[in-house]
């Protein structure tokens, strides 16, 4: 049995969790082959129709297949966990390294900063940070990612710290070789273990973030099938058309339950504590 496939074997939670990303991945990556309908194509004769042949998942207020629209919001929880979270680690990351390669007033400041941060509640931040910048989908990742880097900062300083006094470190001193170099040639490598398990662990939260702020209407903005938007759409139509809600809601909470679980089993795998237990 090759190592993949043992990893695979004992670690269930990165077996399925894998698998659901998976099939998530496919689902976006072929959303116009697999949707009935465009996400947009309204037909007002077909109004808030229940789940039929026609329709599995019925249709809004618009008459629109609310399939085909869950199928396309896929991609928009894609996007968001792509672009949010790499502007998260490029932020975090960039300051870790600095703040503990450099120590000293750097390092205050930029902990300061990660403190003061990781303290406020993103979602109020986020708000506060939209009305600065617009509503949008794209500004709204933005305002998520500038609230939510302090955590890859806290962890990227604390190995960085531990790092910078190894020999492999000092041997690279002694060479006269730059700082720029040693961050990114040896700290930063052996730091992304913990960089990858940070990564599949916040996935879930910002789309939660970017959903509730959808939620609230200062994301994603009509037609755009997101998730967020058809669930504060759905609230007028709740107790005569459930599967508005109900649809959009099973596939938030598949998305976010696969990236935790997947987040789970990189972390059993990755975090040599866990692996030793």
């Amino acid at each position: 049995m090759s190592d993949l496939a043992y990893i695979f074997k004992k670690n269930r939670y990165l077996r399925v969790g894998t698998i659901m990303v998976m099939i998530l991945l496919f689902i976006a990556l072929f959303a116009d082959f697999l949707a009935p309908f465009a996400f947009d194509e309204a037909n007002r004769e077909a109004r808030l129709e229940g789940p039929s042949a026609d329709h599995w998942f019925g249709t809004d207020e618009f008459g629109r297949d609310v399939l085909s629209r869950v199928i396309f919001g896929s991609r928009i929880a894609l996007r968001v966990a792509v672009l949010g979270v790499s502007i998260q680690v490029l932020i975090g990351v960039t300051l870790g390294l600095i703040s503990g390669y450099f120590a000293g007033v750097t390092d205050q400041v930029v902990s300061f900063l990660a403190d003061l941060t990781w303290s406020l509640p993103p979602i109020i931040m986020s708000m506060a940070v939209i009305t600065i910048i617009g509503k949008g989908l794209d500004n709204t990742i933005i305002a998520i990612s500038i609230v939510s880097w302090a955590q890859y900062t806290r962890v990227v300083r604390a190995k960085t710290s531990s790092l910078k006094n190894m020999a492999f470190v000092e041997t690279a001193l002694a060479y006269n070789e730059g700082h720029p170099s040693i961050l990114f040639r040896y700290i930063l490598p052996n730091t992304i273990p913990s960089i990858i398990v940070l990564v599949s662990l916040s996935i879930p939260n910002t789309i939660m973030s970017t959903t509730a702020l959808s939620f609230l209407g200062l994301g994603a903005q009509p037609p755009s099938p997101d998730w967020g938007l058809a669930l504060s759409s759905s609230i007028l139509y709740l107790m005569n058309a459930p599967w508005l809600a109900i649809f959009p809601g099973m596939a938030l909470v598949y998305t976010v339950f696969a990236f935790n679980l997947l987040g789970e089993g990189l972390r059993d795998l990755l975090d040599p504590r866990l692996r030793a237990r």
